[in-house]
């Protein structure tokens, strides 16, 4: 609590009075009849009941009356109503989104609980949009709220995306972002990605105007047998919580006029280190010129992705064999002080390989060939394989050990060179 000191005529003595935390102005203080000016505004274009709402974001000089009115008016649409749309889709809500989209087509179950909080137990069983709609009408009855309990694919994505003014990621298959940022990018909407796995998370914000997108991050898929779900790979509950709020200030941000600080910047989050750091990216000149949903719907039509793999997650639970292990910059810099020599491969393009490579490493392998470089690792290291941000080297480790090398001795480096440029620039060779 902030103490103002305060005269009172014609005593000399000083005394001191609690200033509220809405009165306190960085800068310079607000009077009360200002503030009282300030609500008396606000009346006039806000009912009273929003007036009385959302009045801590009304004294916020970047909300405002005139960001709480385009609040008011916004429209945005969220993938998803799960893990990631559960935070999300509250928080907008009690921001005062005007109106808010929902897509997914499934049900509540009850190993949903221990992470999607917009669902309660009375809710197993229920459509998800339908569970959604209600927690949401309960926070705030003037919403508007359109749901649509179906998935989202390549036949109605543009449809379901048009007239929206920024859509959300709150999904947890690779198809659907590719889907969704090409949509995006046809129809020149932003949108906000969000990524969770065990203990990490990823969020970042796209957008056409700015010539961010997903496929510069991620120019390729994975192949499905690469990657793993909640369900396989687990995720800590609270997980969610932090990515989707995260999520939801980007896109209340975006709405009132403040400058996204996730446009070009990808941030990470590791719950198990409490260690949060944000990677700058640029445009990719070879990503694929998109045109229309061609690219994503080849994703949707390969039936490994859309089909679970019980036989492989058995197997593996059952062999206890290391699927795939992380390391992040830090942790291997600090490992090779200790004297640990890994053997480094590197899998990008030779393109990207001329633009910016490290000063030191092993050995260079294109990622979808990189079962070619089996013959070519020691047998006594370890091997640290790294990529743009992270990506296609957990394909290349794959590709290695179906050849036969040993996963607990492979590395996936986290956020790959883009991590390394940002904590150890001067082990970077620029061209």
């Amino acid at each position: 609590m902030l103490l103002t000191p305060v005269t009172s005529k014609p005593l000399p003595q000083q005394g001191w009075v609690a200033k509220p935390l809405w009165m306190q102005k960085s800068g310079s203080k607000r009077t009360f009849i200002e503030q009282r000016c300030l609500f008396d505004e606000a009346s006039t274009r806000l009912n009273m009941v929003d007036m009385e709402r959302h009045a801590r974001h009304l004294v916020l000089p970047q909300v405002g009356i005139e960001g709480q009115e385009k609040l008011a008016k916004a429209k945005v649409f969220v993938v998803g109503a799960g893990g990631l749309g559960s935070p999300v889709l509250l928080y907008l809500a009690a921001a005062g989104i005007g109106t808010i989209g929902i897509i997914d087509d499934d049900r509540v179950d009850i190993s949903n609980l221990q992470r999607q909080v917009l669902h309660r137990t009375e809710d197993i069983g229920r459509l998800k949009v339908e569970s959604a709609k209600q927690q949401l009408l309960a926070l705030d009855p003037n919403l508007s709220i359109v749901e649509h309990n179906e998935r989202l694919n390549p036949e109605n994505a543009l449809a379901l995306f048009s007239g929206w003014d920024i859509v959300v990621d709150g999904t947890d298959n690779i198809p659907t972002r590719y889907l969704i940022d090409d949509a995006c990018h046809l129809l020149s909407i932003p949108w906000v990605y969000g990524s969770i796995h065990r203990f990490e998370g990823q969020i970042s914000f796209f957008s056409t105007k700015h010539d961010r997108r997903y496929r510069d991050l991620f120019p390729e898929a994975p192949p499905a047998s690469a990657l793993q779900n909640c369900a396989e790979a687990g995720v800590f509950g609270v997980l969610p919580g932090v990515v989707g709020s995260i999520q939801a200030t980007e896109v209340i941000k975006y709405i009132v006029g403040m400058e996204s600080s996730l446009v070009g910047r990808l941030l990470l989050y590791d719950a198990e280190s409490m260690n949060m750091q944000s990677l700058r990216f640029e445009a990719l000149d070879s990503k694929p010129n998109i045109t229309d949903l061609s690219h994503a719907k080849r994703l949707f039509d390969d039936p490994t992705y859309c089909t679970p793999r019980p036989q492989q997650v058995q197997e593996d639970e059952s062999s206890g064999q290391i699927m795939m292990q992380s390391i992040s910059v830090p942790d291997l810099k600090s490992k090779q002080r200790d004297g640990w020599n890994p053997f480094i491969i590197d899998v990008r393009s030779d393109e990207e390989l001329e633009q910016a490579r490290l000063s030191t490493f092993d050995l260079h392998v294109v990622h979808e060939v990189a079962d070619s470089a089996a013959n070519d690792l020691p047998d006594d290291r370890d091997v640290v394989v790294l990529c743009r941000s992270g990506m296609r080297s957990q394909l290349a480790i794959m590709l290695l050990n179906q050849s036969g090398i040993d996963a607990s001795r492979m590395y996936n480096l986290t956020g790959g060179i883009m991590a390394w440029s940002q904590f150890a620039p001067e082990d970077i060779v620029r061209n």
